[in-house]
């Protein structure tokens, strides 16, 4: 499968975020004239029908008053705008990283706002030789789910220790203290899950 590329993937965003023929479908169902519409909503009737064929794009307010007349659902007239943003493409050279000494996290899912208790956040962690993390050391709401990569590790929850080797995976409540150390002679690898994010980048 090909990649698409962000500018033809806003280009396909552009294209679908139109509510023009929506709004005429919902019209014409109820036998609804232009003018009517447009007397109800409080704007000209060129308007409505500037906005029905997608040559301009309406204000938030006139909009509200369009669907309040035609009894719209927002829900409705914004589906593909959330179909097209449930998909977050983040390429490998455009990732996020953050330091924390030398433990390095590199972002593979960024937190959406709208996504609420259910965002997550996922990293790809780095640790070098003798290392260790000290970001969940007090704990913290929701849960982490871990996968080593390469390398050794060793997760210690509360008073209890965990061996990992390559292939291993693990999670947990986040709510108890937590890190993850490096007990092998080379960079430990390993993807790492958060949920609800806490926005460490």
């Amino acid at each position: 499968m090909m990649k698409e590329t962000k500018e033809a993937s806003e280009s396909n965003l552009k294209k679908s975020y139109h509510f023009g023929e929506k709004i005429r479908a919902v019209r014409e169902k109820k036998q609804l004239t232009l003018k009517t519409v447009a007397q109800q909503a409080g704007v000209s009737e060129s308007l409505v029908s500037q906005i029905e064929r997608n040559r301009v794009s309406p204000a938030i307010d006139t909009l509200l008053s369009l669907a309040q007349v035609l009894d719209i659902r927002l829900e409705y007239l914004f589906e593909e705008y959330n179909r097209h943003g449930a998909v977050k493409v983040i390429r490998s050279d455009e990732r996020r990283t953050m330091y924390e000494d030398s433990v390095v996290y590199e972002e593979v899912a960024r937190p959406s706002e709208q996504d609420g208790q259910h965002s997550i956040e996922s990293y790809l962690i780095t640790i070098p030789a003798g290392d260790a993390t000290h970001r969940g050391h007090y704990g913290h709401l929701g849960k982490e789910m871990g996968y080593i990569i390469e390398g050794t590790a060793r997760l210690k929850y509360e008073d209890k220790e965990y061996e990992l080797e390559a292939g291993d995976s693990v999670n947990f409540s986040a709510g108890a203290p937590h890190t993850i150390e490096n007990t092998g002679d080379r960079p430990l690898k390993a993807l790492w899950v958060v949920s609800p994010a806490q926005r460490f980048i």
